[in-house]
């Protein structure tokens, strides 16, 4: 009994540790500004102040139709202050509207990668993808593995390591009614609401420990330069087997050198230089 006790204990500061780590590792998401700041007659250059003023100034630029002067300057918010969803939401608004599709696909992906539940993000990503030149066609997904990709896309990770948490605190709740309670039906009640509450908190910290592999190990990248020429080796001699255009998704298998292997949503896989990427 002592053994299973300190087992217990154990596997629960695990979880607890695993949760404050998630929270400290995890994006900044401080809220955007929308309301314009007074008169910006500088060049971007010359912009400066604190986050929110820099905030008041790229909303500013975006109301006066100047996208790719917004565009900007939440760039050197997102190099002097960090990122977050809402960050790069309206990054990705800005290059949409100065017509800089691959860059904005890049910051809608970054977007969803953070907030992976968020509607918009999603629409205003869709619309962007219905605009490119590759119209790619995923390789059909099982029906369960599509649930299951669905419902781990209901939360980001840090709130997965919280119903983790939670649910391993019922469990442990369950436990001690199991081994104190002397009603025969309470007994039984508590055994399988405890199975079912540690089942619960294991799916969710696999779906938090999922989540925030993809942000700090991203395999994912987005094609930048107009016309590419995949080939079947990593040399210009390789044998050339298509042509992907800017703002292709693509998943980074591996690298060689400067060049990387890639893989399409509908199976095709080769070689382009690196240096046409840039990761999500």
């Amino acid at each position: 009994m002592k053994t299973m006790y300190r087992s217990l204990s154990i596997l629960f500061l695990s979880l607890i540790s695993f949760c404050a780590f998630a929270q400290n590792d995890s994006i900044q998401t401080k809220s955007i500004a929308t309301q314009p700041a007074g008169n910006e007659t500088e060049s971007i250059q010359n912009i400066t102040g604190t986050q929110n003023e820099l905030l008041n100034a790229a909303a500013e630029l975006y109301s006066k139709s100047q996208f790719s002067a917004s565009a900007s300057v939440y760039e050197k918010i997102r190099t002097q202050y960090g990122t977050s969803d809402k960050l790069y939401y309206n990054l990705g608004n800005a290059y949409f509207k100065s017509k800089n599709l691959p860059s904005a696909i890049l910051n809608y992906e970054r977007a969803l990668r953070l907030n992976p539940a968020d509607r918009d993000i999603r629409f205003n990503l869709e619309m962007c993808q219905a605009r490119i030149v590759d119209k790619i066609d995923p390789i059909g997904m099982f029906m369960l593995a599509r649930w299951n990709k669905s419902l781990e896309n209901s939360f980001d990770s840090n709130t997965w390591a919280f119903v983790s948490v939670f649910f391993f605190l019922l469990f442990i709740t369950s436990l001690f009614v199991y081994f104190f309670a002397r009603i025969s039906w309470l007994k039984k009640i508590s055994f399988f609401a405890g199975i079912l509450a540690l089942c619960i908190s294991a799916l969710s910290l696999f779906y938090s420990a999922d989540q925030r592999n993809q942000i700090v190990y991203p395999d994912k990248a987005i094609l930048f330069t107009p016309t590419v020429t995949v080939k079947s080796s990593p040399d210009q001699s390789g044998t050339d087997l298509f042509i992907l255009h800017e703002g292709s998704k693509v998943t980074v298998l591996s690298k060689l050198g400067n060049w990387s292997e890639i893989e399409l949503e509908d199976g095709n896989i080769g070689w382009i230089e690196s240096i046409h990427l840039q990761t999500i």
